[in-house]
């Protein structure tokens, strides 16, 4: 389900008011009452389905996790292939996403000396393995991290203890998955032998949050790791009475290259088939949960969004295409294939939209749409208003897996989820099947099966074209 594009705003906004010329006028995307009327249908339908709550248990309870490159991940990918045929779609087809290939097998890591005790902590994606015992210093955030003198860090462990804070919107991940992605290689720089910080999590739980870093080019990489919020609290309060020892093992690192598959379902259009509306989440997850929050949901409630519309006495105009994308969790890889793969197609692209963040209730749309597709957004906003959910034009960005895509010029809508305890669950063993809402997910089957409907039935476009300039659309705080 392409869902619309998330908004320029004020500007947008602003353009609504002007008089249209007659060629504007002529250009306006609409979408006709007969549609609306079947869209009104479908949703009051999709809302008392179980369809999506389903797809999300059969995907969490029979492969689990799957992290990309593993055993799980490929089952992943054939379950996913027998999941869009058993729900009726017209085509199913995979497209190769390769690689490197990182694996964990086991960490631990304790506190030595006086206080001798154990940390409960996971390495961080991307992180050699490797065993390292010293003393550790403690920073409240990356810019603490980064103000440290030139090697004074040699032969320490850095600890970078930021809290990060809950949000509706997610927010406060993009502080908390800098520390992550960033404050290895500065640790690195002022001579740190290893790296220690507490998880990017809004939890209070033993679970630590895992994610993906990268190193500087240049640099020699250092076990790297997240302590749960709790043992992250315990160690800044040994720091508090002195000096500490903390030794770490990790085994865990890269082992070259795997292959994945962007898998595709597609509910053929019955008037312009070879245009398309994009939906999707991604199919793989990180290893230590089943991945139902990050992603399962987002693949279970959009393919059954796209089946639901399939099931409808007669197809939209434009085809409805459904995309479990490969590894997003380790760089977006799934996305920037599909981008490259189908850049001479984009703009047959109608619109896009991915869910990638959880499975709260949505309770607010945006898009990308130009000016000229503004009466038709409003439309789909006002299908959706029975949802609970408000129009918000000039808000967020596309989701992670179809940024790539929007840089180049593709439509994205947003359909934004309610995240406040997404980030208790994010990364961690929690994030499991028994975390979803029933009643929350069929919520968003509705609404995406709405927009996706809508979308593909609209009389004209929602401004997808190729583009030269650089875009600097959110790609969302979810990796």
């Amino acid at each position: 389900m392409r869902v619309l594009s998330a908004a320029i705003g004020m500007v947008l906004a602003s353009a609504t008011l002007l008089p249209l010329t007659a060629d504007a006028a002529q250009r306006q995307t609409r979408i006709a009452d007969s549609a609306i009327t079947v869209a009104t249908t479908l949703r009051d339908t999709a809302l008392a389905s179980d369809l999506g709550y389903r797809v999300t248990e059969s995907l969490t309870t029979e492969v689990g996790p799957r992290m990309a490159g593993s055993d799980g991940d490929a089952r992943a990918v054939a379950w996913a292939q027998a999941k869009f045929r058993e729900l009726g779609y017209d085509k199913v087809w995979i497209e190769p996403v390769t690689f490197p290939k990182w694996e964990r097998r086991a960490e631990q890591a304790k506190v030595v000396g006086a206080h001798a005790q154990p940390l409960i902590l996971t390495a961080l994606g991307g992180s050699p393995g490797g065993t390292v015992e010293a003393e550790v210093v403690r920073f409240a955030d990356l810019a603490a991290l980064e103000a440290a003198p030139a090697g004074s860090l040699a032969g320490k462990i850095a600890f970078v203890d930021y809290r990060m804070e809950r949000a509706r919107n997610g927010g406060g991940y993009g502080p908390g998955s800098r520390v992550r992605s960033r404050a290895p290689s500065v640790a690195i720089n002022k001579g740190a032998v290893g790296f220690l910080m507490r998880s990017a999590g809004t939890d209070s739980h033993r679970q630590p949050h895992t994610g993906i870093t990268r190193f500087d080019e240049g640099l020699t990489p250092v076990p790297s790791a997240a302590l749960a919020v709790p043992d992250a609290d315990q160690l800044a309060r040994l720091l508090q009475r002195g000096p500490q020892r903390v030794r770490m093992h990790l085994d865990c690192g890269w082992t070259g290259t795997a292959t994945s598959y962007n898998v595709i379902g597609e509910i053929r259009g019955s008037k312009r088939p070879d245009e398309v509306v994009l939906i999707g989440g991604h199919l793989d997850s990180w290893d230590l949960g089943t991945g139902a929050v990050d992603d399962g949901a987002g693949v279970g409630l959009t393919m059954a969004a796209g089946a639901l519309i399939g099931q409808l006495p007669k197809a939209p105009a434009r085809s409805i295409r459904v995309v479990a994308f490969a590894n997003e969790e380790q760089g977006l890889h799934g996305g920037k294939a599909y981008a490259q793969q189908h850049a001479k197609a984009l703009g047959r692209h109608q619109i896009a939209a991915e869910s990638d963040f959880g499975a709260g209730r949505i309770y607010g749309y945006s898009s990308s749409a130009p000016a000229h597709a503004q009466a038709a957004d409003r439309q789909i906003a006002a299908v959706l208003a029975p949802l609970g959910i408000a129009h918000t034009p000039g808000e967020g960005g596309p989701g992670p897996d179809i940024s790539p895509f929007a840089a180049n010029g593709l439509a994205w809508a947003r359909l934004a989820q309610d995240g406040s305890d997404y980030f208790d669950l994010h990364h961690t063993p929690d994030d499991t099947f028994d975390k979803i809402d029933p009643q929350a997910l069929a919520q968003n089957v509705a609404a995406y099966a709405v927009f996706a409907y809508l979308a593909a039935q609209a009389d004209g476009d929602f401004g997808s074209a190729p583009n030269t300039a650089p875009n600097t659309a959110s790609k969302g705080a979810r990796d």
